[in-house]
């Protein structure tokens, strides 16, 4: 079992960054607000969890004004997209022990 445990990936600890990581995953782009109504989170609970996974450089974040106002987008980068997958595998795996 251990081998399994190893394949883990620590940045994904967390249901909230297990949330983030398949809202983003199934789209190009989510804006804070977005994330934050579908995860039902704090503003201050969900920003530190996205930047753990900005850290690790799993989410890229792109920022812009509209109507003068700062919108923040996210996406999952190429690595958090495989470390995310591998992560779910290794579940997959596990569930599959007897």
């Amino acid at each position: 079992m251990k081998y399994f445990l190893d394949k883990f990936d620590k940045a994904f600890e967390n249901k909230v960054r297990l949330g983030v990581m398949s809202v983003l995953l199934v789209n190009d782009e989510v804006d804070f607000n977005s994330l934050k109504e579908l995860l039902s989170v704090t503003d201050g609970n969900l920003a530190s969890h996205l930047k753990a996974l900005e850290k690790v450089e799993y989410i890229s974040v792109r920022k812009e004004f509209q109507d003068r106002k700062p919108h923040t987008l996210y996406s999952a980068t190429t690595a958090g997209q495989k470390a995310f997958s591998d992560h779910i595998s290794a579940i997959e795996e596990l569930l599959k022990q007897k």
